[in-house]
């Protein structure tokens, strides 16, 4: 069974730093477009950070802080979150873009 499964999230103080893990299986290959979305309550889905052949992209309120990255031996995508903020709360979803799958989500929580 295709799937995405992200780990990591949890409660992190503002600051603090977290490393959201996004691991591929059933097919899925982490050599291909992949990228982070989050959503807090009430606001809609954004993109986060993206990963391909042509490089990297972060969104304006994450950049300098957060990191993409993959380990296509493992099959993984990796967030790391640094200087987290209280904005920074949010459902984190894994995406792979070619196929259009999405993992369950994992919750960030950034709070003193």
């Amino acid at each position: 069974q295709a799937q995405l499964v992200e780990l990591g999230g949890g409660l992190a103080q503002p600051g603090g730093s977290l490393r959201l893990s996004c691991v591929a299986s059933g097919g899925i290959s982490s050599r291909y477009d992949m990228g982070w979305y989050r959503q807090a309550p009430g606001k809609p889905r954004e993109l986060v950070a993206r990963i391909n052949s042509d490089g990297r992209y972060y969104a304006d309120s994450v950049k300098g802080r957060f990191t993409i990255s993959r380990d296509n031996a493992k099959n993984t995508v990796y967030l790391q979150m640094n200087s987290l903020k209280p904005e920074d709360t949010a459902v984190y979803y894994c995406t792979q873009f070619s196929g259009n799958y999405w993992g369950q989500g994992t919750q960030v929580t950034v709070s003193s």
